[in-house]
């Protein structure tokens, strides 16, 4: 059975939440909005612009599979810079005008935290004294509000400095105020994955349902990753379904996004470890740890990790820095160690996500297992800030010089995922419950003033040996916001939370009666092209398809023939759960009564396509006539990860014996071009005509991304020496014709429109 990794080929989930943009270089720019029409108009102009989880998750697959094939390094021609957006409620009320809650959200809920904002939440996180908002560099919700975060990552810090200067100069010019910039890197050489304590960071994050892809002999571990959960993608992506008990009432603008908490947090590092050195020598004096116990083992057991990576519950004794599976290795739990000999029970690991082996306070019920944690997992996508610390340094790098961590997290649920994890688990002294003395708080990242240091004495006896930190993590800023679907963010940029109010197709104004359905490709039904003034296609989209007819004349009107079935339901889409893109053979359409077809799609996250018949006729019967093949069997699709959408070339159809057209694909998460063409006869020879250009090319596609089908327009086809087609981009398509010709000119007849204007699209 084909597994299932739809969330890999989504265009409306942002590309950082899920897919991750794993960039060495990271600009967030804080936003405000001064003129709410101007703004609309920049996020109108930047939408196109947010990198998707289709195009983030091609990008990343493709970059990890030439560092193999390079022998671990990165591959210096793939790059790319991502960006990605979120708003805060402020900034959502601004552009929708309007409150994006029609009734207050339920107290208690991660919408009430977001609404209210960090700012407001702060004391029960325990961001007081040094750490209270007053003192933050943005977000403390006094003069200047935060209405947006734009996220900007990239490859090289060069093509990072081009892209912020670009965007600081675009939200200059639709008066929105950067009222802090907040820039962040991986630190170099030895120091490469790490935070500046010194630890590799970034280890046990989740996997994803839906999007990773499951372990055969264990589908709740990803594959190649033992002992990393598959956690339910409800917990991430607002929509999905998410672990049992969850909050599941979110308003319809919330689908396909996902809430995300930014902060500052500034590391006191020589401070830190003079107060580690401190404390080992209070624990030596105390006898409570071996007379060999160095500053970095006591390190260890406060992090639960060694520098490398590597867990103390497995190498008790000294880090393993040269074993490259130990340093990414989440392949254990805590059940044989519920009292945290071993890793202490306050130790930041087991604060922060305690896995399976979460004691009850009462020690008749079984330790908690992992999966009952998934409702309370994050996923991070943070990075380092500042130069690393260097005692010698008079400059950046010495004691006094800015460093820290830029914290991001995403989740569906801000109150039951990030705020639970800070309040009730790290800032909590009593967690794990139940236990006399209490375990304390997290001491990497709080101030915990009475942790209980257990070991066991010469007699076996447990033995509470007190310690107290000093807090030198400093909470400098923080912002609550929402990373919105791209239907969402086009819809605020109309002044709307979702959809249009009104919908427009081949000039008619017609009311909005629901959420446009936009489809994944149209396939012509053989023998029903303009006959009796009506076009008849089936509309794909995921793992359905309706028959739709489209008329003739100036409005073209559209209509829905038959509502949506199952593609399983036909012979010849058996094992198919979504159709990507389909290819007429030109010199098979309707010859003998049946059409004939090269159907792409994805099974696995790997595109294959296999070839179809369609009869003419009532019933028209489908017939698997060849079975899936890989894309290496067409010469002129070498190097294409994945197929988009065909364009015929209008006036070079079965000319001289072959035909032309322009192939949209996707490779290392951006779209290009190439032109091929398909020689008539039973081989169907195909060559690549033209090697792959980019998008810009296309005057008519411009502030398009990704296309992800064409239509032509039925009567419109090689009349006056144009053909015009629909193009679909997202939840939007424009008209656009192609002139004959050499040069084959093209232009836009209609600008974007909303899919909610095809009444058979609804």
């Amino acid at each position: 059975m084909a597994t299932d990794l739809r969330l890999r080929e989504s265009d409306e989930i942002q590309g950082d939440i899920i897919a991750g943009f794993k960039k060495d270089n990271v600009s967030l720019l804080f936003l405000k909005f001064e003129d709410p029409n101007q703004a609309r108009d920049w996020l109108r102009q930047l939408a196109p612009q947010i990198a998707t989880t289709r195009q983030v998750a091609a990008f990343n697959e493709a970059f990890s599979e030439a560092r193999k094939s390079s022998g671990g390094d990165d591959p210096k021609g793939l790059k790319a810079t991502w960006f990605g957006v979120s708003l805060t409620y402020e900034g959502m009320r601004v552009l929708s005008a309007t409150d994006p809650f029609e009734k207050a959200p339920p107290t208690g809920s991660g919408l009430e935290a977001f609404k209210e904002g960090s700012a407001k939440r702060a004391g029960a996180l325990g961001d007081t004294g040094d750490n209270s908002p007053e003192n933050w560099l943005f977000g403390n919700g006094r003069n200047q509000p935060v209405h947006a975060v734009l996220t900007i990552a990239s490859d090289t810090e060069q093509d990072l400095v081009a892209a912020v200067t670009a965007q600081r100069e675009a939200a200059a010019a639709a008066k929105i105020v950067t009222i802090f910039q907040q820039n962040a890197k991986t630190l170099l050489g030895s120091r490469r994955g790490k935070e500046h304590f010194g630890f590799k960071d970034g280890i046990s994050e989740p996997g994803v349902r839906f999007f990773d892809r499951p372990n055969p002999d264990n589908p709740e571990e990803v594959d190649g990753h033992p002992g990393t959960r598959i956690i339910p993608a409800g917990e991430f992506v607002v929509g999905e379904e998410p672990a049992p008990g969850s909050f599941t009432d979110y308003p319809d603008w919330a689908r396909n996004g996902s809430f995300q908490v930014v902060r500052r947090l500034a590391q006191d590092v020589p401070g830190w470890w003079a107060q580690v050195s401190v404390k080992l020598k209070e624990l030596k004096r105390a006898k409570a740890v071996p007379d060999t116990a160095t500053d970095e083992w006591l390190a260890a057991r406060l992090v639960g990790r060694w520098r490398s990576g590597a867990p103390v519950c497995k190498h008790q004794d000294r880090d393993v820095p040269n074993d490259p599976k130990a340093s990414s290795d989440n392949n254990f739990d805590f059940r044989d160690d519920l009292e945290g000999l071993v890793t202490p029970l306050w130790s930041h690991l087991r604060k922060s996500s305690p896995r399976a082996g979460l004691q009850a306070p009462n020690p008749s019920v079984p330790p908690l297992d992992a999966k009952d944690l998934d409702g309370r997992r994050i996923m991070r996508r943070g990075a380092p800030y500042g130069q690393p610390f260097d005692p010698a340094s008079e400059g950046p790098g010495g004691p006094d010089d800015p460093r820290g961590l830029l914290f991001v997290c995403y989740q569906a649920n801000i109150q039951a995922q990030f705020e639970f994890i800070q309040a009730d688990w790290i800032d909590q002294p009593d967690f794990p419950p139940g236990r006399n003395p209490q375990p304390g708080k997290d001491p990497v990242i709080t101030e915990a003033d009475n942790v209980d240091f257990e070991s066991r004495g010469p007699d076996g006896a447990i033995r509470h040996t007190p310690l107290s930190f000093q807090q030198f993590v400093q909470t400098q800023g923080s912002v609550y916001a929402f990373a919105p679907s791209i239907s969402t963010l086009k819809a605020l940029a109309d002044g709307r939370l979702t959809g249009r109010s009104q919908g427009q197709q081949g000039g008619q104004t017609k009311p909005q009666t629901g959420k446009a359905y936009p489809a994944d490709e149209f396939l012509t039904v053989p023998d029903q092209w303009r006959t009796g003034g009506q076009t008849q296609f089936w509309a794909c989209h995921g793992d359905q398809y309706r028959k739709i007819s489209v008329a003739d004349g100036s409005s073209h009107t559209d209509r829905t023939v038959k509502g949506d079935s199952r593609l399983s339901a036909l012979p010849c889409f058996q094992g198919v759960g979504r159709i990507d893109c389909v290819l007429p053979m030109p010199d098979l359409q309707n010859p003998g009564g049946k059409s004939w077809s090269w159907v792409f799609h994805s099974t696995g996250g790997k595109q294959q396509y296999r070839s179809v018949s369609i009869t003419c006729g009532g019933s028209h019967t489908g017939t698997l006539e060849r079975p899936d093949r890989d894309l290496t069997a067409w010469n002129s699709l070498n190097g294409v990860e994945r197929v988009d959408c065909f364009l015929p070339v209008p006036d070079q159809q079965r000319v001289g014996g072959k035909s032309w057209y322009w192939v949209f694909h996707t490779s290392g998460g951006r779209q290009r071009y190439r032109l091929i063409s398909v020689a008539d006869g039973a081989a169907h020879a195909d060559v690549c005509e033209r090697t792959d250009r980019e998008l810009s090319q296309w005057s008519s596609l411009n502030g398009i991304s990704r296309v992800d089908c064409f239509l032509p327009v039925p009567d419109r086809q090689r009349v006056g020496g144009k053909s015009e087609y629909w193009v679909f981009h997202g939840e939007d398509y424009r008209k656009i014709s192609v002139a004959d010709g050499s040069g084959h000119q093209d232009r836009v007849v209609n600008d974007d429109r909303s899919c909610s204007g095809w009444d058979s699209l609804l």
